[in-house]
């Protein structure tokens, strides 16, 4: 065989091995879908049939409040404070958590059990590739925040992390890209939330909420405040099989 006919064979090869791995990849529609179908999974699972601890911290302008709660599926009174601030909480605490969580858990139930709206949260006309790799694809989206006011609207950027493997959303990070009111007097000049997610046994839950903000209310009282919520010990009510997961050591 001469020289020439055995580069063009070469130089075939190679043209189809790259063909055939475009081919292989999944079109931006394709991507698109996989994310609404993340959104569904997370949907559909059953959160409150899963029992859980939360820990949380706030600091709210140096005025630092901590807690540990356990939501038990199985029991009639499903909240239980088991620490405030580092100590055991007395009854009255005790008594004021439990009656401020059913006058949530009402207000939850009316607009579903899903506190995380992903479906409103994610803007999914706006989706934009931003990276992809074996394990994961970033996507950037344009963020819905009704709470924060229309002055928020067009001043927030979104991004979220897909698990190929699992096939779900594994982190939401939200900012914003310049300064907003969400109320009168308010001004929000600083915002970071970050909601990270596990999955378990098909199910995609609540790993870590984060929240940053910073800003000024009535022009001279700032605002600096941090909060994280902590889940942990998930177990399913209906199965034997599934047990307790720790999710900071098991999962993803």
């Amino acid at each position: 065989m001469n020289k020439p006919c055995l580069i063009m064979i070469c130089v075939g090869l190679a043209f189809n091995v790259n063909a055939a791995d475009k081919e292989s990849e999944p079109t931006f529609i394709q991507l698109k879908e996989k994310v609404n179908q993340a959104i569904l999974k997370f949907e559909q699972t059953k959160q409150d049939l899963w029992s859980y601890k939360v820990s949380r911290y706030e600091n709210e302008e140096g005025d630092i409040t901590s807690s540990i709660e356990q939501y038990s599926a199985q029991a009639d009174d499903k909240w239980i404070l088991k620490q405030i601030n580092g100590q055991v909480p007395s009854q009255k605490e005790m008594t004021i958590f439990a009656e401020n969580k059913q006058q949530h858990s009402k207000s939850q139930n009316q607009e579903g059990n899903v506190q995380v709206k992903l479906r409103k949260l994610i803007d999914k006309e706006s989706l934009s590739l931003v990276s992809n790799d074996k394990s994961n694809f970033v996507m950037a989206f344009n963020v819905n925040l009704n709470k924060l006011g229309k002055d928020s609207v067009g001043k927030l950027q979104g991004q979220l992390t897909y698990h190929k493997g699992e096939q779900f959303i594994e982190t939401i990070s939200i900012w914003n890209t310049a300064e907003f009111s969400p109320m009168f007097t308010a001004k929000i000049t600083d915002l970071a939330i970050t909601f990270t997610f596990a999955h378990i046994n098909g199910a995609v839950l609540t790993k870590q909420n984060e929240m940053k903000m910073k800003g000024s209310f009535a022009y001279f009282t700032e605002i600096n405040e941090t909060s994280l919520d902590i889940f942990s010990d998930y177990s399913y009510l209906d199965s034997d099989n599934q047990g307790k997961h720790n999710i900071g050591e098991q999962g993803h």
